[in-house]
């Protein structure tokens, strides 16, 4: 019986088990091997770790994590969470089950980006959707925009001042006339035609349409989607809000007792969405593991 099972093992989890082994918790955690920045060559915007690999980040956390004798890492992944009185059974995807007094989710979230062919196989390292983390290496550079026309003139509003001449693209549908002049009206290009496809180019982007192409340095993504990376908030029935993440409290407590979520899952109902960024999930991660000392402490 474990005092915390932490499922997921990116920035939120890594912390929460760093957390929780500090003040000599048992606790066992869980890693699929699945990452939102999985295909990233670098993080940006993160203190002390600007440019580092991600891959690089996970593996230091790990070797440190292994001078705690109270955390056990597994390299697999959870299929199910059952709660058992006041304790939960978690079934592995290897077929073992283990149980613990509390569970901290860190599974994340993954994009589903717009249908346009070729863009997934540049995500990461040629397409892009946060201005903080990549903005920046783009300086001065030509680059794409591809559509949603509200979310695209947050982007223009981010990026205007840092990077070189913006082309917004549509996806599917050509933009109205009238968002077509709010976004011209921003000092960005419009493609009339919506991008059929995306390819590399040198060190940049090829975006084509029915009647055109274009180079960029990159491209950020205007449109697209958030799901949840695994099943758990729909099997313990947890409380979600309007934007689709946990809704949590300020130590990450979720609406079942025992259950914390933590990183880009999961938000407090004070803000708009999560706040996707390596420190923030991190920081999320600490809190959720203060939330489970003090429901240890209060037992």
């Amino acid at each position: 019986m474990y005092d915390a099972i932490v499922i997921g093992a990116g920035p939120a989890g890594l912390q929460s088990a760093l957390t929780l082994g500090r003040m000599h918790r048992s606790t066992l955690l869980l890693d699929s091997g699945d990452y939102r920045n999985g295909t990233v060559l670098h993080m940006h915007n993160v203190v002390a770790n600007d440019g580092t690999p991600p891959a690089e980040f996970r593996a230091t956390a790990r070797a440190q994590l292994a001078e705690y004798a109270d955390v056990e890492i597994r390299d697999v992944g959870a299929t199910t969470v059952t709660p058992i009185d006041a304790t939960f059974s978690v079934q592995l995807a290897d077929g073992d089950t283990v149980e613990a007094r509390h569970v901290i989710l860190a599974t994340g979230v993954a994009d589903d980006l717009p249908p346009v062919p070729g863009l997934q196989e540049l995500w990461g390292t040629r397409a892009f959707i946060c201005p903080f983390c990549d903005g920046h290496e783009h300086a001065g550079m030509p680059i794409g925009i591809l559509g949603a026309a509200p979310r695209a003139e947050h982007l223009i509003g981010l990026l205007g001042r840092i990077v070189g001449d913006i082309t917004v693209f549509p996806v599917e549908q050509p933009f109205t006339a009238d968002e077509t002049r709010a976004l011209e009206g921003l000092g960005a290009r419009v493609s009339l035609a919506p991008v059929t496809t995306v390819a590399p180019d040198g060190d940049g982007v090829r975006l084509s349409t029915k009647t055109a192409e274009q180079t960029v340095a990159g491209v950020f993504v205007a449109s697209g989607s958030l799901r949840h990376r695994a099943p758990f908030a729909d099997q313990l029935g947890l409380t979600l809000l309007p934007s689709g993440s946990i809704e949590i409290d300020d130590f990450g407590r979720t609406s079942l007792a025992g259950v914390f979520a933590a990183g880009d899952l999961a938000h407090r109902a004070s803000l708009p969405g999560p706040m996707a960024s390596v420190l923030l999930a991190a920081a999320a991660g600490q809190l959720a593991a203060v939330g489970v000392m003090q429901s240890l402490m209060a037992r």
